[in-house]
């Protein structure tokens, strides 16, 4: 048994055995299988939340997806993050030769052999998406997009070297080691929340005698919290929007409706048509192209097209949505696609053949259209106005 990824920790009257594991990796697998069977815990406890424990131990839990409240309560990109996340996972255990997961489903087992309960300590995975998203600024977003692109390519070009070092990371970690130390709001609610919340719920977990399985990255944060005190509310709380995010997404609407106003009274219909022109071109033809890149239907680009003139000038509805409701009724994904998901993620194009993610891609690239064609369209028509 590998002793230095063992290690025993005491609280109260407690015992607690906190293995440290490599999310993809069959040796930790079979530790954390060998550990709960000599040790014959009271309490498992496994580094997951409920959405992921779900996913893991329900096969057929995408089948129970509701699309269209996916996409009416904004929710999509949050949805397609957490199938990247998976996909990511994916491809690095290929690289292992282990399946994403593995250590904490033989843990899950070993449990259940044993007669020991299973006591989830992870963060909801979607508190800890909305929480690094919302802390972060424009920027910081832009460059986590391009990270996500430039990793997907290398992936398959990882060397063994690569491997060696993402064993004792988790895939959030993994997938922004190259710009963590540019981003320091993000691998403080990435690593240091989850430990200090893996410490808390570790440490409350039921029975005098438990086993705690988690990434071998958050041991040292785990151990540095673990007699301190932890406030468990304020991290599991999702930071309200910017109130200039707010004020922002009213006054370009407001800025455009009132040199609509200003071009008619000083400038004349011909120049207010050509502002128009401007606006329906530039935000109809980059929303279109945005849904065209996602594979979506030709009814779904065209309604993306026409939509996206109109909702850039309403901050409560998104042209990604209408063109995601479109092609979710026109696709209609049936039951083979929800089953097929864990495996067409695998892939990238994977991502645009199922129909689930492809109605999420959709969504996403046709409401990042309509943002670049609110900024193209605003300095033409300032141009032809002046």
């Amino acid at each position: 048994m590998n002793q230095e990824n063992i290690h025993r920790l005491t609280y109260e009257d407690k015992e607690i055995h906190l293995i440290g594991t490599a999310h993809v990796s069959r040796e930790s697998a079979d530790l954390v299988h060998q550990v709960i069977h000599e040790e014959q815990p009271d309490t498992v406890c496994v580094e997951l939340c409920n959405a992921r424990y779900q996913s893991l131990t329900q096969k057929k839990k995408w089948q129970d997806t509701n699309l269209f409240k996916v996409i009416k309560e904004k929710k999509a990109f949050l949805l397609l993050s957490n199938l990247m996340l998976a996909y990511f996972q994916k491809k690095i255990g290929q690289k292992l030769g282990s399946k994403p997961g593995e250590e904490m489903m033989r843990a899950i087992q070993a449990a259940e052999e044993v007669g020991a309960g299973i006591h989830l300590t992870d963060r909801d995975i979607r508190t800890t998406l909305s929480r690094t998203w919302r802390l972060m600024g424009l920027w910081t977003k832009i460059k986590l997009l391009a990270q996500f692109i430039t990793s997907a390519g290398e992936l398959d070009t990882i060397t063994q070297e690569d491997v060696e070092k993402m064993k004792n990371k988790d895939v959030l970690e993994t997938l922004l080691s190259e710009i963590g130390e540019e981003l320091p709001e993000m691998k403080h609610i990435l690593i240091d929340e989850r430990d200090q919340y893996l410490t808390q719920k570790i440490r409350t977990a039921p029975g005098k005698k438990i086993v705690a399985v988690v990434g071998a990255g958050h041991v040292p944060g785990i151990q540095h919290y673990w007699n301190l005190p932890v406030d468990m509310e304020a991290l599991e709380q999702i930071p309200p929007k910017s109130q200039w995010v707010t004020v922002i997404k009213w006054l370009i609407p407001i800025f455009i409706v009132g040199l609509f106003i200003l071009g008619f009274f000083t400038a004349g219909t011909t120049t207010t048509g050509h502002m128009i022109k401007w606006w329906v071109l530039a935000n109809g033809v980059l929303a279109g192209l945005g849904a065209a890149a996602a594979f979506g239907h030709p009814l779904t680009i065209l309604s993306a097209i026409v939509a996206s003139p109109l909702t850039s000038l309403n901050p409560m509805i998104a042209a990604g949505w209408v063109s995601g409701l479109v092609e979710a009724f026109l696709g209609k994904p049936k039951v083979r696609d929800f089953e097929r998901l864990p495996e067409d993620i695998s892939s990238l194009k994977g991502f645009w053949k199922n129909k689930i993610t492809r109605i999420l891609l959709v969504v996403v690239f046709t409401n990042i259209g309509s943002s670049l064609g609110t900024f193209v369209a605003i300095p033409l028509m300032v141009r032809v106005f002046a």
